[in-house]
């Protein structure tokens, strides 16, 4: 008999402690956002899909073609492509592709990067029913990016 005492009370003392946390919650101010009426601003270390990086004088994408980013994806997500620089000593970027699908955002591609060619985009309404437009063509994507600016 004394078992069952005890859990009454131990029941009780936890719907007491329930029941204050939910009135002290329902007085704060409400923090929910009216998503399509109100645009959501994204933290810095917000990972939305990567972007190349254009040169701020020239517009050109600052990517040297070394494929480093390529080689570091563990899903195979990124195709880039690249032809010799006539006159000149390295490659010019001819195709960077990214296939979205596939891509896990771990960041590896933006680390191994080492000529700050890769950021990730604060990009975050991605939605479709249509899986070829998660297959994106960055250096077209940086093109018209350049001549918006313009």
């Amino acid at each position: 008999m004394s078992g069952y005492w005890s859990d009454i009370f131990t029941g009780g003392k936890s719907l007491l402690v329930g029941l204050t946390i939910t009135a002290r919650e329902f007085f704060k101010p409400v923090v929910t956002e009216q998503y399509p009426y109100e645009v959501p601003t994204m933290t810095p270390l917000f990972r939305g899909h990567i972007e190349l990086i254009g040169n701020e004088e020239t517009g050109a994408p600052n990517c040297v073609v070394c494929g480093m980013c390529q080689r570091a994806c563990p899903s195979l997500c990124i195709s880039l492509d690249g032809k010799k620089n006539e006159g000149g000593k390295g490659k010019v970027l001819t195709s960077y592709v990214l296939d979205f699908t596939k891509c896990s955002l771990c960041g590896s591609c933006v680390e191994s990067c080492n000529f700050n060619a890769l950021r990730f985009s604060k990009e975050y309404n991605l939605a479709s029913f249509d899986k070829n437009d998660f297959i994106m063509d960055l250096l077209k994507r940086l093109e018209d990016q350049n001549q918006c600016k313009h």
